[in-house]
């Protein structure tokens, strides 16, 4: 069974899914391509989506809450990203990038050891199903332009300016 679960947050409402105690799939309920990715999720996982919550949708939900609230520069829920094995290599790399730091394409493929993967690896940071926990909104383009993200590139501005004021507070 795929769990799932409708969370509001301050860009909108998004659609959370598990398996098996892990995240699988966030994405923003306005995205054209959410029913499409759901049926590929559900033919991946042979199960079927049941509109009901888990434990690992919780704790997302609780992250989430902390996240945008400036409380939150990690998630710990555990994922299970499905995709090919160079785009989860891909995925895993995004997840080694700082709280309020962005990098290149260019960046993030020598990263990943491979130069000459700059238009392919874009391709898995668009691919990419776990939205915000999985942190494609950081990667930017050769100048630092705001390029592709799956949500809009206002809500990767939002993210982006979301994570960088929180670098900006000093605690002490």
């Amino acid at each position: 069974m795929i769990f799932s679960k409708k969370i509001e947050t301050p860009i909108g409402s998004v659609l959370a899914c598990s398996v098996a105690n892990n995240i699988c799939l966030l994405d923003y309920y306005d995205n054209p391509e959410l029913d499409r990715e759901l049926m590929k999720l559900k033919k991946e996982f042979d199960a079927e989506l049941a509109h009901q919550s888990n434990g690992a949708l919780e704790l997302l939900e609780v992250q989430l809450v902390e996240y945008f609230a400036g409380r939150r520069k990690s998630f710990s829920v555990p994922i299970c990203p499905s995709g090919t094995d160079f785009q989860k290599t891909v995925w895993r790399q995004l997840s080694q990038i700082a709280f309020g730091k962005t990098v290149t394409y260019k960046e993030q493929a020598v990263a990943i050891g491979n130069l000459k993967a700059i238009r392919a690896l874009a391709s898995a940071n668009g691919a990419n199903k776990i939205a915000i926990v999985v942190p494609c909104h950081r990667v930017v383009g050769y100048k630092g332009d705001l390029t592709g993200y799956r949500g809009g590139l206002w809500r990767k501005k939002y993210l982006l300016e979301l994570e960088s004021a929180q670098c900006k507070i000093k605690l002490f």
